[in-house]
């Protein structure tokens, strides 16, 4: 019988395979964090990564809760195409501690963040009508990374289907958009949090929050 090292070639075959799934299992993991900081870093968010790439929310999703075992190199090529980095890299390097490191070094690395309000979602539409500076010495904080005012932090206790989990952190410009950019809205009469890309939309039974400029996930 053929033997490898000193093992059966089905030994050695089983073993090769294992190492095969482990860095599968590695490779899904960096693809997964990477898609999460790299949308939070870049201020876009799932519904801007599938427009431009032509994927479905549904895959984005599975890929981001580890629902999925292989992702196709079509797919994986589209998303880093969306963000402009190595497809090679958006499976293998950490790309938060990679652009941490490289940021330590640049002039941005002494940037100042904006201090952030984080208000639960329970708690969001009594105090929509409060400034930011009151909402600041009463709720935690959170900081932002950019040049924007009227921000809050919307953290979710329902989660949004399909979209965004329980425990999700998005980054929201309080106030009416007008534009195509994704929008945090209510609904007055299910009184549950929604996500809309319409444009000038207000209705009688739904607001618009605000503008989500930064999706942060949870876990």
């Amino acid at each position: 019988m053929l033997r490898l090292t000193g093992q059966p070639l089905c030994a050695a075959t089983g073993i090769t395979e294992t190492i095969k799934f482990m860095h599968k299992k590695e490779k899904i993991e960096h693809l997964k964090s990477n898609i999460k900081y790299l949308i939070k870093s870049r201020g876009e968010t799932q519904l801007a990564l599938c427009a431009a790439s032509g994927l479905t929310r549904t895959t984005i999703y599975n890929i981001l809760e580890g629902r999925v075992v292989n992702v196709q190199q079509s797919t994986i090529r589209k998303i880093s195409n969306f963000f402009g980095v190595s497809y090679i890299e958006i499976e293998t390097v950490d790309f938060e501690d990679k652009e941490s490191v490289e940021s330590s070094i640049s002039v941005l690395g002494n940037k100042n963040p904006a201090a952030v309000p984080v208000i639960k979602e329970s708690l969001l539409i009594q105090s929509m009508d409060k400034r930011i500076g009151e909402l600041a010495t009463t709720f935690p904080l959170t900081y932002y990374f950019g040049v924007a005012s009227n921000v809050i932090g919307v953290l979710l206790e329902k989660g949004i289907s399909g979209v965004n989990d329980v425990g999700d952190l998005l980054i929201v410009r309080k106030g009416f958009s007008a534009g195509d950019k994704e929008k945090l809205a209510y609904d007055k009469t299910t009184k549950r949090l929604f996500v809309t890309c319409a444009s000038g939309f207000e209705c009688e039974t739904a607001f618009v929050v605000g503008e989500i400029m930064e999706e942060r996930f949870n876990g």
